[in-house]
């Protein structure tokens, strides 16, 4: 019992003291909070920041998952407008360069993209979300607001994680605001995730690579976006919700994905009644790898 409380007292010193460091730290330093506007010089449409391939031919919206830009589809874009598409790639609210204002729900990020398609007057848009977009691409064609939805790499599921007062605590804590300001620093920590995402193939993981993805924490109120994400959770549909919406969808997976499972997608694509496209030897990140089989994937709800 004198080695258990002995113990204890030894870890109850190290977490006061890391719990003191990290108050000490955050007071010592601030967030960036750079207004969107000087971080981003394309187009806006009531605070999203989108970009823009074609000008005529049917529309497609194209959208991102967690702490993606829009820039990740940059590739599949100009391939989409070459096929006769009018393209359109935007940055949900919280990530990328749109104005932070919530709430990061389902409802709040499937009103973002509903308004965006409203404001620019798009007619029934196929949409496409990657990862976390997953369950927004569905959204949107369950409101009838898209004419068909594309599943990339994404089984559009709510996460499960802990009770929503655990998550609230932590994205509270001192630790939360320190692990912000001090991991889109650390190289190391940044090319792991990526290279975790890519798969076994992945570009070098350069300044040119890194940059576009880390540079979004620099925007204004990029902590408390993620805070209020962390707090609510990934959001997504149960299985049996899945089973009883009924839209035009088609589920796009790299085979090599290592962060959700090809037989997720699969499953998925089942309680949907839809079409499975395979991208041999892909990631996660399939727009990025493979660019012109997601387009020509995406073309084929044309």
């Amino acid at each position: 019992m004198r080695i258990l409380r002995t113990l204890l007292t030894v870890v109850l010193g190290l977490v006061l003291l890391v719990t003191a460091a990290s108050v000490v730290y955050n007071l010592a330093t601030s967030d960036p909070n750079v207004p969107v506007a000087k971080l981003w010089q394309g187009k806006f449409v009531d605070g999203t920041a989108y970009r823009e391939w074609g000008s005529q031919g049917r529309p497609v919206v194209l959208v991102g998952g967690f702490l993606e830009p829009s820039f990740v589809w940059a590739a599949v874009g100009p391939r989409l407008a070459a096929a006769g598409f009018h393209v359109y790639a935007l940055d949900l609210d919280g990530f990328g360069y749109t104005v932070r204002k919530g709430p990061w729900t389902l409802k709040g990020w499937g009103d973002q993209v509903q308004r965006f398609i409203q404001a620019l007057h798009l007619q029934k848009p196929i949409v496409a979300g990657h990862s976390l977009g997953a369950a927004i691409a569905l959204e949107e064609a369950r409101r009838g607001v898209a004419s068909s939805a594309v599943l990339v790499d994404g089984d559009a599921l709510s996460s499960g994680g802990p009770p929503r007062l655990v998550r609230v605590a932590l994205a509270h804590s001192p630790f939360f605001t320190t692990l912000y300001r001090v991991l889109p620093g650390i190289d190391w920590v940044v090319k792991r995730l990526l290279k975790n995402a890519y798969g076994p193939t992945h570009p070098k993981l350069d300044a040119a690579v890194i940059d576009p993805w880390t540079n979004p924490f620099r925007a204004q109120d990029a902590r408390k976006a993620l805070q209020g994400i962390a707090e609510n959770g990934l959001p997504g549909f149960t299985p049996a919700q899945l089973r009883a919406i009924n839209v035009r969808a088609l589920v796009i997976w790299g085979s090599n994905d290592a962060v959700d499972s090809l037989s997720s997608g699969r499953q998925t694509a089942h309680d949907l009644q839809a079409a499975v496209v395979v991208v041999p030897g892909a990631g996660h990140l399939s727009m990025l790898e493979a660019p012109g089989r997601v387009a020509a994937a995406i073309a084929r709800l044309r």
